[in-house]
């Protein structure tokens, strides 16, 4: 028996289908990501279902998440979306607050980690409570901005919350910048995806580091998030951004449910 993997585990016990069931998860969570973020809430519930263990489940997330969100990078940054002014005081902050909050989870027991994911659920909950002011357009002519400061604790905070746990990183970037900076949607999507691989960089750097990925399954899971990310990048800026405020909702949602139903099962 692979010691990688859970004993009596659907890829421990046939692995091929564990890993396609992997590679189709890999792909819905690129598509959704591109769109409104959240990939780690396909990626860890379908890890740890599959029968990965709780932090090689995490480890795997960020090896998956973080080459994948190139490609919705490469489309966005096409399509001039990006607000490149904020973004490098919240790539510093996003990979200092993700590899800090990385250590912090790796020095847990593995069984604790459910009950972490259970305890850390109602963040998804004040993320839709967030959901009446996010589909508030901005006001026309509202002057975005771009505070030093306020970016660098936002990705300071948020990027801690990704190295620790990480599902819904994508959605959370995605309102604070639209909330905090008054970012149009569209411009929050894309440039929360830089913040974004900047915070998947330092929890990977950790989780590297500790031994805590399985590159070999990885590979087809990273082609398949890589297209995901593509196709779903390439959704959100030809729907002028309308899209994501529907996906955003879902996600929370999705968010909820998923890891509700892990925690208490």
């Amino acid at each position: 028996m692979n010691p990688t993997f859970i004993d009596g585990s659907i890829i421990a016990q046939y692995f091929y289908l564990g890993l396609l069931l992997l590679i189709i998860a890999s792909f819905v969570a690129g598509y959704i990501d591109a769109i409104a973020g959240g990939a780690g809430l396909i990626l860890i519930p379908s890890f740890l279902m599959v029968g990965l263990p709780p932090q090689l489940a995490l480890g795997q997330e960020k090896l998956v998440s973080t080459i994948g969100t190139i490609a919705a990078i490469k489309n966005f940054m096409k399509s001039s979306a990006i607000i490149w002014q904020i973004v490098p005081v919240g790539i510093i902050s996003a990979l200092l607050g993700a590899y800090l909050g990385a250590e912090a989870i790796l020095m847990l027991p593995t069984h604790v980690i459910n009950y972490i994911i259970f305890a850390l659920l109602p963040l998804g909950l004040l993320a839709t409570l967030f959901k009446g002011k996010l589909l508030v357009k901005n006001p026309s002519g509202t002057e975005i901005k771009k505070s030093a400061l306020a970016v660098f604790i936002t990705c300071l905070i948020v990027g801690f919350y990704d190295g620790f746990f990480g599902p819904g990183t994508g959605s959370i970037f995605i309102i604070a910048l639209f909330i905090i900076n008054k970012l149009p949607l569209l411009q929050a999507s894309a440039t929360s995806k830089i913040f974004n691989f900047a915070s998947n960089i330092g929890a990977f750097v950790s989780f590297l580091i500790a031994g805590k990925m399985a590159f070999l399954i990885g590979i087809p899971m990273i082609i398949a998030n890589l297209l995901g990310n593509h196709f779903g990048s390439l959704h959100a800026i030809h729907s002028n951004g309308e899209i994501i405020k529907k996906v955003l909702v879902i996600t929370v949602g999705l968010l909820m449910l998923s890891l509700a139903y892990k925690a208490l099962s």
